[in-house]
Formats: C-alpha cells, structure tokens, sequence
C-alpha cells in the first residue's frame, strides 16, 4: 500500500532523490600557488607522491599512497577504470604491473590512449595523468617481479586475470598447483617471471595537480606538453591553471 506523501520520510534539504543525506566537508589543504609550484610536472608529482608516502607511514588515514585508478576505453568505445598499485615512477611516467592478457591490457594494446589518477583524500591533493600507455621494458619487469613477495609471484601464474572462474574453489585449485610447481627456496628466482605478465607505462602528454580549498575553490594547475622531452624536461611542457 502506498504510503500517504505527508507521512513519507523526508529526504534531508537539499539532499538528492534517494540520499537521506548529503555530507559536506570544507576541504582545509594548503592549496598550490604558482610560486609553489615546482618547473617540471616531474618534480611536483615526485614532491607529492614523496609526501604521500610519508604521511602513510605516520597516519591511518593514507592506507595506500601509491594506489592509481587507470581509465582504458574498451572496443565498444566505453570507459573502464579500475584502481591498481602504481609500481613505475620516473621521469618517463608512471607505471603499474599486470597480466598483459587482462582487459586493461587488450584495451590498451587496441587503443593505447590512458589516464590515469592519483587520489589522496586526506591530504586533500590529486594528479592526473593524460597520454599513450607504453610497454614497460623486459628487463625492469624482471628487476621488479624477483622483487616481489613469494606469494604475489604465485598468484602472477595462478590467475588468468580477468577471466571467468567457476567459483573460490577454482582459484584455489589454480593456487596449489603452481605452489608445487614452484616450491619456495628462499630465492629471488624460485618463481620465474611468465612471458604473459609485463607493465605499462604512461607517456603523459598532461598532468594535473589539484590542491582542495575552502569553499570549493579548489586550485587546478596543467602541465600541457609542447615539446618532446621527458617529464623532467620544463622546456617541453607549458603551465597554466584551471579555474575549479
């Protein structure tokens, strides 16, 4: 039965259909001036990511500071983001490791146009990536994997990322096979790196820094790319802020 609209809970002022209510937080971060600003987007992003990596050695509030959502555009034209750990970053770009059969990695070798993101709430800071996602080089994928905890160099054969599974017991199954395939013995080697599993690399041709303030009037300065050097090179990128 229908209930009467004047007994019918109501949604908080202001609130949109469906949410009891709206939470608001006035954003009280330092903000980013241009006097602040570093002359490469490769140095500002090395002074931010540096900082997030620090906070979260000291508060619970940055639980992962390298956590990087990647945006691919699937064959049918759509968008598809999803949040990996960013394991590359140098003056080239930054990058992330995966299973080069997995739907990012079909979608980038159809089309390698990316973006990517680094969000800390907390600190009340962002930057963008904008660009073409290029292969990681073999012999850095191998320095990186012998790096790697035993268990993760597992589960880079156990999974055949972003395929069907049956079910948890399927994944499972998958685990134990490889554990007796490559007993641990304590070394970097015990677990060799598969042909199928690789990075990729973001060759920006945009970076943005946002920096939240009061009242919304956040701070958003670009690094637009106008020549060909590296992230580190300030004579290949101009500078300019966004209003918010």
């Amino acid at each position: 039965m229908d209930t009467p609209a004047s007994r019918r809970p109501s949604a908080a002022a202001g609130a949109p259909d469906g949410l009891a209510a709206v939470r608001r937080v006035d954003y009280s971060g330092d903000g980013l001036v241009e006097s602040d600003v570093s002359d490469s987007p490769f140095l500002q992003a090395r002074e931010w990511i540096d900082a997030a990596v620090a906070a979260a050695a000291e508060r619970e509030d940055v639980p992962e500071p390298t956590a990087i959502s990647v945006a691919t555009v699937d064959p049918s034209g759509a968008p598809d983001v999803r949040t990996v750990l960013m394991r590359f970053f140098d003056e080239r770009g930054p990058g992330f490791v995966t299973n080069l059969d997995s739907a990012k990695s079909r979608h980038l070798r159809a089309n390698p146009r990316v973006a990517a993101a680094l969000t800390w709430p907390s600190l009340y800071r962002a930057i963008r990536f904008r660009g073409t996602a290029q292969l990681v080089e073999r012999d850095e994928v191998e320095a990186y994997f012998d790096s790697r905890p035993y268990g993760s160099r597992l589960s880079a054969w156990a999974s055949d990322q972003s395929s069907p599974a049956a079910d948890r017991a399927e994944l499972e199954r998958r685990w134990q096979e490889v554990l007796e395939r490559f007993p641990d013995t304590g070394g970097a080697h015990d677990v060799p790196v598969p042909d199928f599993w690789g990075g990729w690399r973001v060759r920006c041709d945009e970076v943005e820094f946002w920096a939240g303030r009061r009242n919304r009037l956040h701070d958003r300065i670009v690094f637009r790319r106008t020549g060909e050097g590296d992230l580190a090179d300030a004579s290949a990128w101009e500078r300019l802020r966004l209003q918010p």
